[in-house]
Order: C-alpha cells, then sequence, then structure tokens
C-alpha cells in the first residue's frame, strides 16, 4: 500500500483511531516531560489550552472510532 492510499475512502486504516493515539502519545510525552522537570525541581510551563485541547482531541477521536463501531451497519 502507497502511502496517499490511507487518504483514500476505502483503506484498512481507521483515521481517527490513529489521531487519537497520536493526541494521547502527545499527551503521555506532556506527562513524563512534566516528571522529568518535577523531579529536577524545575517549572514545566504548558499552557492549559494546549494540553485541554490534546485531552478533547484525544476522547473525541477515540469516542467517535468506539461509536462508528458500536452503531455501524451489521449487514
Amino acid at each position: 500500500m502507497k502511502f496517499w492510499d490511507i487518504f483514500k475512502d476505502n483503506n484498512e486504516y481507521n483515521e481517527k483511531t490513529i489521531i487519537g493515539f497520536l493526541s494521547f502519545a502527545v499527551m503521555a510525552i506532556f506527562a513524563g516531560a512534566d516528571i522529568v522537570t518535577g523531579i529536577l525541581e524545575k517549572p514545566l510551563v504548558i499552557q492549559d489550552t494546549i494540553f485541554n485541547s490534546f485531552v478533547i482531541i484525544t476522547i473525541g477521536a477515540l469516542g467517535i472510532a468506539e461509536a462508528g463501531k458500536i452503531f455501524a451497519d451489521k449487514k
């Protein structure tokens, strides 16, 4: 499969799940950086708006992907 094939309507990848996972990974990196800077007794300044945006993206993307599985037409 070529890279551009993932953008077609008919592919085997669930784009919503990929975006949700990447957003969750960024949140995990933020958490790890916060722990490391806390151990080093240095403040980590992350705007709440940015972190909350990743939370909303993660919940939205993974929630939509799961709802699509639940409410999919089972023909």
